[in-house]
């Protein structure tokens, strides 16, 4: 009888296509399959040709784009000497996460499932299209069509004499157990990542730690947004940018709420365990060093904050002590509950930690091997990075908003990685951000003599402040600003810096004050009221424009 092996791949942007994957990864377990999840860019795709049956989880990013975590695939994938035939032996079925308000509405999905296809794949099933905008969001479609997935596979791959599904009443063992190290064990010096000397440039499984150089306001005190220029000292990272790159950081979780976190949860923050994969094969978390604390686990691993999934209110569902508590959360957890999910949760962007918060008796009763499958870990950030090398050798800016704002529950939202950055202070002694930096997908004209036209309003001005230091350096003219904001006097960033640009002749600089009078100026009222500029620019100096928001 043929092997009952299962390879799910995912390209995943913010988690959804991972967590997705995993449920499949879940569901074939309980048909006694034996299965594999990976990221599209960590399986070996060479070793497609040898495998019988994959399943496709994928987003659709941007503008049609392939997620980050499966560029190399893509490329491989739509390469011209891949013979047609070369994929025969596999079965396979494609399942989308997009959104429909764009216009390349699972764009990645729907290629894939064609080039498979014309590779010489054999299809289980039309391609999957989940969609943001259902009501009941990306399930709507992801529940049906994974039950007639798995009565295709089932017809393919019959149960073993003598097993039966597992049923859902059953928990599966976890991904990995915590065992915990005698208190009187060797510590090593630090649990901390030290600043390696650099392999190779910085990456997210080896970032740099850069040194915080400088923290400052740049918007008045009186002004409801706390907009931050941060300074990174760089040296002997090897990171090389230019304009339009950005930097990946990597953030993570206050102290409060990792307090908190253990308190909950009865966890001692200074306990050292090591993590064992509880079957073989299974690769280890990359970014855990081995021993690690609770508190390092916690702080910089687990994403405590992030609105939670339907999946970790199935999960916690089967450990919960408390009948009430264990009908809220397997309501949550089915296909009728989502509308109420998304109410409890995502209308009001309610953290992890707030819904454990309230369901105490199952919180307390979450055993320890179980938090990697319960809780995602922390994503890093993109930022735009808004300066020049050619300007500042060494050093890297960004412009950061810090993220804070109202819903129905009581305490205001905050982003967690802006609200982090916000609260370190260079002046309080050596103070670390791992950060990379990835290509941005703004690429300013090689040529000098191309005029730019750049429309940034708000912190949307960071990558044009870094094409202009960069060009001003390079004694380019032809600059082309259009900034708007509020108020003159409370969030125009940069200002001194602008001004005294437009005085060398190196900036033709539009401002777009919205609130400063009666009716609301915006930065396309300027565009208008120099049409014949902008025109001459665009027809006889061929200038390039760009927008950022």
């Amino acid at each position: 009888m043929a092997e009952r092996k299962l390879l799910v791949l995912f390209g995943s942007q913010t988690g959804t296509a991972q967590d997705t994957a995993e449920r499949i990864g879940r569901e074939a377990k309980r048909r006694h399959l034996r299965c594999r999840v990976e990221a599209l860019d960590s399986c070996d795709v060479a070793n497609l040709i040898h495998e019988p049956l994959v399943v496709f989880v994928c987003a659709t990013t941007g503008q049609g784009d392939p997620p980050d975590n499966m560029k190399m695939f893509w490329r491989f994938l739509f390469r011209k000497n891949l013979p047609p035939g070369s994929l025969c032996q596999l079965d396979y079925a494609v399942l989308g996460l997009g959104d429909s308000s764009y216009p390349k509405f699972n764009f990645v999905a729907k290629k894939l499932h064609k080039r498979v296809l014309q590779l010489g794949g054999n299809p289980l099933l039309p391609v999957a299209l989940g969609d943001d905008q259902h009501d009941l969001g990306p399930d709507a479609v992801v529940d049906p069509w994974l039950l007639a997935l798995w009565d295709k596979i089932l017809a393919l791959y019959p149960l073993p004499p003598g097993l039966e599904i597992i049923s859902p009443d059953v928990r599966l063992p976890p991904k990995y157990t915590l065992h915990y190290l005698p208190e009187d064990s060797p510590h090593p010096d630090s649990d901390l990542p030290q600043p390696t000397a650099p392999r190779a440039a910085p990456c997210e499984l080896h970032p740099f730690a850069a040194r915080v150089v400088s923290n400052r306001r740049v918007t008045a005190q009186s002004h409801f947004q706390d907009v931050r220029l941060i300074e990174f000292d760089i040296t002997g990272s090897g990171i090389t940018f230019s304009a339009g790159d950005v930097v990946m950081i990597q953030p993570q979780n206050c102290p409060e709420d990792v307090q908190q976190f253990c308190q909950l949860l009865r966890l001692e923050p200074d306990r050292r365990f090591v993590l064992k994969p509880t079957e073989p094969g299974t690769s280890l978390p990359p970014l855990l060093p081995q021993p690690c604390t609770i508190q390092y686990l916690v702080t910089h691993y687990l994403d405590i904050s992030c609105v939670p999934r339907r999946s970790f209110f199935e999960l916690l569902s089967y450990f919960s002590t408390n009948e009430l508590e264990r009908e809220k959360l397997q309501e949550f957890s089915s296909a009728q509950g989502q509308e109420e999910l998304y109410s409890y949760c995502n209308r009001p962007r309610r953290t992890t930690l707030e819904a454990m918060w309230d369901f105490p008796h199952t919180t307390c009763a979450i055993p320890a091997d179980y938090l990697l499958d319960l809780i995602p870990r922390i994503r890093p950030r993109a930022f735009s990075i808004a300066s020049s090398m050619l300007a500042h050798p060494e050093r890297m800016q960004i412009l950061v908003a810090v993220v804070r704002y109202k819903t129905r529950l009581s305490t205001p939202r905050r982003g967690l990685c802006s609200t982090w950055l916000a609260s370190l202070n260079p002046e309080q002694g050596d103070v670390r951000v791992p950060l990379w930096v990835k290509k941005g997908g703004m690429k300013f004209p090689a040529d000098p003599a191309t005029p730019l036209i750049m429309i940034g309003p708000g912190t949307g001005v960071a990558p044009f402040r870094a094409a202009i230091q960069e060009r001003v350096a390079q004694g380019r003219r032809g600059n082309c600003l259009f900034f708007g904001c509020r108020h003159k006097s409370k969030d125009f960033y940069c200002q001194a810096e602008w001004e005294e640009l437009v005085t060398k002749g190196f900036l033709t600089l539009f401002t777009a004050f919205s609130r400063d009078q009666e009716e609301k100026v915006y930065v396309q009222h300027r565009i208008q009221e120099n049409r014949r500029l902008v025109w001459e620019l665009l027809s006889s100096g061929n200038a390039h424009i760009y927008l950022a928001g």
